[in-house]
């Protein structure tokens, strides 16, 4: 050994160590994240150097975590290519940059606390915020190296000197201050290195018992990977979520380069769609598990891995906001996902219908947001439709232009079973189907890409086709009216609502007395102005018409009793029959049900009084 060697850093590090210390304290876990993946990048050189020269200690690579409680030490060890006395110098004790003191004023502030670490050799710079002194002992892997012993206090004063340490690597040594004894513990450790080292390609030992994983999948060629390996990585990952329904592997060398296993997990709930599933990392090292400038909000639920190898490995929030590498990836991941959806939509369109209902929020969310993301996935959107198929939009349009007078019919899937699906269907007609919060406006957006799709509810009008047109109006009376003109007017006097339109058509079925009828645009504007307005009903019923149907026998028997000598029965029948129409919308208020009820128990007691 050989007298030790004294210094100062060569940097100005009074500036940079209270830095380290302020802002980085809340998060000083990622001390252990540094200095293992440093520690691993050792193993990492010495692999290279083996591929062109020979030296001695095999090829058992391994990072072990030992701790002493009684002594308050905990050491980081490797076997990998070691320092040298001036390596140890170089890489240590000058810290290569310029203009240290504007350095230190750039990232004292809350906002770039997290760059700091990473940043020009500072990442074992860390161990000070956990520990009151740290040493290291290292030997080259070159023949004849002499071991060195680097150790300090401050982080700013060192001591250098030779050692008589007898195997190839590095290890440090945290003598830890009174704040950190969190890190004298195997289960502390093994959490922290499952966190953040799980998958660094070398394996970690706590105390002798191996804590990492190793296998990131992402790195793997697709060819090599099988299902089973996706979806016991994803079960890995995100134990206790619902199932994937299929997963992207990315690889990318150009113009960036990327890897990553993106999951499309089972919806359960619409919030969940809120959910940021996506962890990103650095050359196999834990970053973040907030990726949100990375994917874009409509991917968000998304789940998986994401490998950035030329990220810094403390990114910032605002770094990723800035950076032009980040809007090229995320450009990218929209792409893949879209072309996996198309993919998956050609290759067996029943299983992607299967699982359409879970991921076609998504798909309609996405397709608004971002341009590139319509184009990739126009052809893959499906509807549902009232015959118990799906159907493109394209589709629907090829088969059904003619007969709906290039109309688009819909409906909400809780309509099937309505009057006026029964009167399309009754017809041969078809409508497609909608069933979240978004299809107001979403239809909106397909009409404004194609000017030839107009979206019409069914029950927004009466379609030509189930209007019988060559049914008579009926004979002229004394009064120069027709049978539909009287229905007319004594609609008109029994009902006597304001803002209510009364018309009169035979429909080609006469098994649905009449019908309410909401314009287009006043329904979607009153949809997505009281989209969480539980009195929708209400504001819908403003303005509106009720189409009775003259080819109604009911309709009918109640003209001809309120003509005839029981004109209260007529009047009474009418008002049934509107209050069936408004139940058949859905748009029965509570008073008005109350009303129908009662009027319902006394036609009913005067029926069964016959």
């Amino acid at each position: 050994m050989s007298n030790p060697e004294k210094g100062k850093i060569s940097v100005d590090t009074e500036n940079i160590f209270p830095i380290i210390k302020k802002w980085l304290y809340s998060e000083k876990d990622i001390f252990l994240r540094e200095l293992v993946s440093n520690a691993c990048d050792e193993i990492s050189k010495l692999k290279k150097v083996s591929l062109s020269e020979e030296f001695e200690g095999g090829t058992d690579y391994r990072i072990d975590l030992k701790f002493d409680q009684k002594e308050r030490t905990l050491t980081i060890e490797d076997n990998g290519i070691g320092m040298t006395d001036e390596e140890i110098k170089k890489y240590i004790n000058q810290i290569a940059f310029s203009g240290a003191t504007e350095f230190a004023k750039k990232y004292a502030t809350e906002e770039n606390k997290a760059e700091i670490i990473g940043h020009f050799g500072l990442g074992f710079y860390s161990s000070f915020m956990v520990s009151k002194k740290v040493e290291i002992n290292t030997k080259s892997y070159q023949k004849g190296a002499i071991a060195v012993h680097w150790e300090s206090e401050t982080g700013t004063d060192f001591a250098i000197k030779t050692t008589d340490k007898d195997t190839r690597g590095t290890s440090i040594t945290l003598h830890l201050d009174s704040d950190s004894g969190e890190y004298l513990d195997k289960w502390k450790l093994k959490e922290l290195i499952k966190k953040y080292c799980d998958f660094l390609p070398v394996p970690i030992y706590v105390e002798g018992e191996q804590a990492n994983k190793m296998r990131p999948l992402w790195s793997e060629s697709t060819s090599s990977v099988k299902e089973e390996d996706y979806k016991e990585f994803y079960n890995y990952l995100f134990p206790f979520s619902t199932e994937s329904l299929f997963h992207i592997h990315l690889n990318v060398d150009y113009p960036f380069r990327l890897q990553g296993i993106l999951y499309f997990p089972k919806l359960t709930h619409e919030l969940d769609a809120t959910k940021n599933g996506v962890k990103l990392y650095c050359n196999h090292v834990f970053v973040s598990d907030d990726a949100n400038e990375l994917i874009p909000q409509f991917l968000t639920i998304l789940k998986g891995t994401i490998d950035i190898p030329d990220l810094p490995l403390n990114v910032s929030r605002s770094y990723l906001q800035n950076d032009p590498l980040v809007k090229k990836i995320s450009s990218h991941i929209i792409k893949k996902v879209g072309d996996k959806l198309t993919e998956d939509f050609r290759k067996d369109r029943s299983a992607y219908e299967k699982n359409w209902h879970d991921i076609s929020m998504f798909v309609k969310y996405g397709m608004m947001m971002d341009e590139k993301f319509y184009d990739s996935v126009k052809s893959a959107l499906l509807f549902k439709t009232s015959n118990d198929s799906f159907t493109t939009i394209e589709e629907y349009w090829e088969k059904n232009q003619e007969k709906n007078d290039k109309k688009i019919f819909y409906a909400n899937e809780t309509e099937v079973t309505s009057v006026y699906m029964d009167l399309l269907k009754s017809q041969g007609l078809e409508a497609i189907l909608v069933d979240s919060r978004i299809d107001t406006h979403f239809l909106q957006f397909l009409e404004g890409k194609n000017t030839d799709w107009k979206f019409q509810r069914v029950d927004s009008e009466l379609s030509d086709q189930i209007v019988d047109k060559d049914a008579s109006p009926g004979i002229v009376d004394q009064n120069n009216k027709t049978e539909s003109d009287r229905i007319q007017d004594f609609f008109q006097k029994a009902l006597g609502r304001e803002g209510l339109e009364i018309k009169v058509s035979p429909l080609k079925s006469g098994d649905v007395p009449a019908v309410i009828l909401l314009s287009e645009h006043i329904r979607r504007m009153t949809e997505m102005n009281t989209m969480m307005n539980s009195e929708i009903g209400a504001n819908l019923l403003k303005n509106h018409t009720v189409t009775i149907n003259s080819s109604s026998n009911l309709v009918k028997n109640a003209l001809k009793a309120f003509e005839g000598v029981n004109s209260e029965k007529g009047i009474a029948l009418a008002k049934q029959i509107y209050d069936l129409a408004l139940l058949s919308s859905k748009v029965l208020g509570e008073k008005e049900i109350g009303e129908f009820t009662k009027r319902t128990a006394k036609l009913l007691e005067e029926l069964s009084s016959n």
